[in-house]
């Protein structure tokens, strides 16, 4: 069974910063792509940031591009999403996702369907 846990979620002020950790439990979770998704209050969920199984390759999406960074150590089975000059329309509940059986070491997913597991959320408020 596998399991994704987000931690590091909170409130903090418009310009700040948080990092948020995503542990992700398994025999072969050190070979998952895995990923970042957000909702906010009456939105759909939506992309953030993923991360290759190797760590080498990333994509961001538009509205954080500049701003947050992901990475992972698989020593650890975490992956991280640095947060920095929070806005308030960052608001939201932010996802982990992994997907197994990932063969290539350089691709990273950007579209909910490719994940196959979720973790319950960790929410981030950011306040003007």
């Amino acid at each position: 069974q596998v399991h994704v846990v987000e931690s590091g979620g909170g409130l903090v002020q418009a310009g700040g910063s948080l990092r948020l950790s995503c542990a992700a439990s398994g025999p072969t979770s050190s070979t998952y792509a895995m990923g970042w998704f957000r909702q906010a209050p009456g939105k759909e969920r939506e992309f953030v940031s993923a991360i290759s199984r190797s760590g080498g390759s990333t994509g961001y999406g538009d509205s954080v591009k500049g701003r947050f960074t992901i990475s992972r150590d698989n020593a650890k089975n975490t992956m991280y999403l640095q947060m920095n000059s929070l806005k308030p329309e960052d608001t939201a509940v932010y996802y982990c996702a992994a997907k197994e059986r990932t063969y290539s070491t350089s691709s990273y997913f950007t579209t909910e369907a490719a994940y196959d597991y979720w973790g319950e959320g960790t929410q981030v408020t950011v306040s003007s």
